[in-house]
């Protein structure tokens, strides 16, 4: 008997999902496959997901129609961390004839000797690997890394998924998109149904953007939310922020929304390419219910300022590096938002991002002997003397 065993957050499940598990059953020759929503992932600790119950219910439908394959509560029920070796060793336990395979996808293998108690999971499973928008190359040297590391190979998966993110789904849902490229038909209609990741006010928001505008927006989200995770911050506090920071972007679009709102004066002249984000703020508190966090967020998005709050410099950042992004040090940015360097706390590195993408936007305006809004002269400076001090 050849069992497999597909563990994940599944918030929500997606059709590259299915399309892996259909796979899997057919290229490991599967009798079962399991799949298995996570209690409470350990590499996602400080992540809220959706319910328990909304995301077992999403697997069962997305899954109700493909043979060999079974929706497991365990790691649910058992109400207590997932940790892998756990699950296989459960697994090993309840069906000691069978050989086992753990599904992985090439980020998962990577990661895979940072697991807890990896040699433990290799002695009940094989590791089995479906490639994710890989180069025909990967395999081989992955293949020889794993091997020299422990001593065994990984199981290939015959299926190339497409780069599709249960993170993007979220930010559509939340902004009131059509997500039914990404979720099986009974999927969307469950979450349509039932209202998951929607926050609102943000597709009327979407709604007072041009369609180039609202793609960079819901870029700027997904970007948002990813990083989100490391900086503790809520996802879905990152995501409303990010989703509202270009609401002003088009005033004639606003109408008689921003007839009461008043540009500040407290910096000097504010110039048009600075004044949206005061009039984001403007809207975001007033008519989309906003927390001051986000509205600050939204307020200080273009400009900086001295001191931001850990959000405001998300959103700031995130702005600036989406993947839609193209200008000359765009990749240095990229570069230093994602560093991973450990040896450092996270928010100092996010704070040398954040002086060297104030320092460049000085620069090139001063290239063009365009004017500099003073409040971003001010940011720059107190992030450059701040990141040198540290």
């Amino acid at each position: 008997m050849r069992i497999g065993v597909f563990g994940g957050s599944f918030d929500p499940v997606h059709k590259e999902h299915v399309a892996l598990a259909r796979a899997a059953v057919q290229s490991l020759a599967l009798d079962t496959l399991f799949i298995m929503p996570a209690y409470a992932p350990p590499h996602k600790k400080g992540k809220v997901l959706s319910s328990d119950s909304h995301r077992l219910e999403m697997c069962r439908l997305a899954f109700l129609h493909e043979k060999n394959v079974v929706v497991s509560d365990y790691e649910i029920a058992k109400q207590d961390v997932s940790y892998t070796y756990l699950t296989c060793q459960y697994f090993k336990e309840e069906y000691s004839q069978a050989e086992l395979f753990w599904l992985v996808g090439t980020d998962m293998l990577r990661d895979f000797p940072t697991w807890k108690n990896p040699e433990n999971i290799l002695s009940n499973a094989t590791l089995a690997v479906c490639a994710r928008a890989e180069k025909s190359e990967w395999l081989q040297k992955e293949q020889t890394d794993f091997i020299a590391r422990f001593g065994k190979a990984f199981a290939v998966i015959d299926y190339h998924g497409a780069d599709v993110s249960s993170t993007r789904i979220r930010v559509h849902a939340a902004a009131g998109e059509d997500i039914g490229a990404y979720v099986p038909p009974l999927v969307e209609k469950y979450i349509t149904e039932n209202g998951l990741y929607r926050i609102d006010g943000a597709k009327r928001a979407l709604s007072l953007m041009k369609e180039e505008r609202k793609a960079h927006v819901l870029r700027v989200a997904e970007t948002a939310a990813k990083r989100a995770v490391g900086l503790q911050i809520p996802e879905r506090k990152a995501v409303q922020a990010a989703l509202l920071h270009d609401c002003a972007k088009y005033p004639e679009r606003c109408g008689a929304l921003l007839d009461e709102f008043v540009l500040p004066d407290t910096w000097g002249e504010v110039p048009p390419s600075v004044a949206h984000q005061f009039a984001g703020a403007y809207l975001a508190e007033k008519v989309f219910g906003a927390d001051e966090e986000v509205v600050n967020a939204v307020r200080y998005h273009t400009s900086g300022r001295e001191n931001m709050g850990l959000l405001e410099k998300l959103i700031f950042l995130a702005d600036m590096v989406e993947s839609g992004r193209n200008y000359d040090g765009v990749d240095v940015l990229r570069r230093l938002f994602w560093e991973n360097d450990t040896s450092l706390p996270i928010e100092k590195r996010l704070d040398a991002c954040l002086s060297e993408a104030l320092n460049r936007t000085v620069d090139y305006l001063q290239s063009k002997n365009a004017y500099v809004y003073p409040l971003t002269v001010r940011a720059a400076k107190y992030y450059e003397d701040k990141t040198n001090r540290e």
